[in-house]
């Protein structure tokens, strides 16, 4: 076997070396010649189309803008391309006052498709609940597009859909350690949406930002950003799916010994998913007032158990597991093994070992069949490969269709590689320098700078990447005055981390979120 390399080896190099030989004479005096660089994405692109929506029985006409804006440094060198589609309500006698939606998806490294075409779009994927939809796919008239409330502009992150770097060979100075972080990345929406303002003459709008799982922790640094650094006020932040403290995500606990508060927030959404998979030993009709007492139990008994450590009495380790069987329907002797410490991923993988199937992360209500029955963790998520067809097909086939942009080349759902790249150290308000990725203070000064300011928080009782209990303990101990609480609203529902897949919640989400911009401005 050895020799067989080293000769396939020896004859790459062989092959090679009788290539170069092979050359022209003038090739490499060719070769020294400059290469003119494509400066396409130097300059805005723009295509604009019209459409109408029907909302709630209500028609709507609307302009529809897929386009790009150009982000430069502070040379006015380009650094970044960023795309967008922005949906404009006609007949609007004062257009300019109408409210204005930003919209982006997380990851870091996610495109806004999915709320795009899941969510508030005027068009929607025509996709089964919690099951696979096989092609062809479709796109339906959006009854609950957000469109009925406010003009709404999906923006994909630098590096992701139609978004790139202005490169040197592209005519710029972009590199990606200026834009693959939290401090970089809100540095550019920020800009963008400064830029937007003007573009499109909304600086009178009333301004919402709405953000869903790592858009909420893009929210809260993005809110600050601009109006500290731009003097933009806005109206009302919406999260979905919060996550503003990365020390707070369950997934991440056993490699964060010692934090024990990321247990104690995933169990109510643990106890959620195990009623609805019919697994809890006692098992109740109604959900919600379980999970009230759920919540009193993870802040109380179950925190003062975790944090007795290795001193916790036989008896307390006792009564506690047998407690956590009951809000989880795991045996006993596997949360014994755990230490009391159930993960998410280790949740995810036991809930339904007997029926060799694993539930989703992002959205529980979701099951697949194992992949490796003896892992610790599940080797993919149910839903994220229930859904990723029919938003990548059908997201082609609207831009280049419908919105008439960029035929040439496929729309990119992800960045490649960007979270390898990303730079997860931030430097928060009053801070001389970056530490932990821990936005609560960035959302808390915008809230104290701006008391106008409304928070609405959003979560499904089905998710385990961005537990809802997390957004309400993160919600409830921002430093900022008691007072400001009062500006913060909090809305559940029955459904997992992209809450709009279940249509039922959709429709409540679209009224509760029409209702919050309404109320705000």
């Amino acid at each position: 076997m050895k020799f067989n390399l080293i000769l396939s080896v020896l004859i790459v190099v062989m092959l090679s070396a009788m290539d170069l030989s092979a050359q022209n004479p003038n090739e490499s005096k060719h070769s020294q010649t400059p290469v003119k660089p494509d400066t396409t994405l130097t300059r805005p692109q723009k295509s604009v189309t019209s459409g109408t929506v029907t909302v709630e029985g209500k028609r709507i006409d609307y302009k529809a803008v897929a386009g790009t804006l150009v982000l430069k440094n502070k040379k006015e060198e380009p650094t970044c391309s960023m795309f967008y589609v922005a949906y404009f309500k006609s007949g609007e006698s004062n257009p300019a006052n109408r409210p204005v939606t930003f919209i982006y998806n997380g990851g870091p490294g996610s495109a806004s498709v999915w709320l795009h075409l899941g969510a508030w779009g005027p068009k929607r994927v025509d996709a089964a609940d919690t099951a696979r939809t096989s092609a062809p796919y479709s796109l339906v008239n959006n009854d609950y597009s957000l469109l009925d409330a406010s003009d709404l502009v999906f923006i994909d992150a630098p590096g992701t859909g139609y978004s790139q770097l202005i490169g040197k060979d592209k005519g710029g100075v972009g590199d990606p350690k200026d834009f693959y972080g939290i401090d970089q990345d809100g540095h550019a929406f920020a800009s963008f949406i400064t830029q937007f303002l003007t573009t499109f003459s909304r600086w009178n709008s009333p301004k919402y930002l709405f953000g869903e799982s790592y858009g909420t922790f893009r929210s809260a640094v993005v809110a600050y950003y601009l109006g500290e650094n731009h003097g933009i006020d806005l109206n009302g932040v919406i999260m979905l799916s919060q996550i503003l403290n990365y020390d707070n995500v369950s997934g991440m606990a056993a490699l964060n010994p010692g934090n024990e508060i990321a247990h104690q927030l995933v169990l109510p959404s643990m106890t959620a998913t195990a009623w609805y998979h019919h697994k809890l030993p006692n098992q109740p009709e109604k959900l919600e007032p379980l999970l009230r007492k759920v919540e009193d139990f993870a802040l109380g008994d179950f925190a003062s158990a975790l944090s007795k450590g290795v001193t916790i009495d036989s008896a307390t380790f006792n009564q506690t597991a047998e407690k956590l069987h009951e809000y989880t329907g795991l045996p006993v002797d596997y949360i014994k093994k755990a230490n009391l410490r159930v993960t998410g991923p280790g949740f995810e993988k036991n809930l339904l070992a007997k029926e060799d199937k694993v539930t989703g992360r992002l959205d529980t209500r979701f099951s697949g069949y194992m992949v490796d029955p003896l892992s610790k963790r599940p080797a993919f998520d149910p839903m994220d490969k229930a859904i990723s067809g029919i938003y990548i097909a059908t997201a082609n086939t609207y831009l280049h269709s419908t919105l008439k942009f960029r035929k040439d080349v496929p729309y990119q759902p992800f960045g490649d590689g960007i979270g390898r790249k990303w730079d997860s150290r931030h430097q928060a308000p009053g801070s001389g320098r970056k530490i932990f990725p821990n936005v609560m203070p960035d959302l808390a000064r915008a809230m104290i700078y701006n008391p106008k300011m409304k928070v609405m928080l959003n979560m499904g009782y089905f998710d385990l990447a961005t537990p809802y209990f997390e957004g309400v303990y993160e919600m409830r101990h921002l430093p900022m005055p008691a007072a400001l609480q009062k500006n913060i609203s909090y809305h559940y529902y029955m459904s997992g981390h992209m809450v709009y897949l279940h249509i039922p919640s959709l429709k409540e989400l679209h009224d509760n979120t029409a209702k919050f911009i309404q109320d705000t401005h």
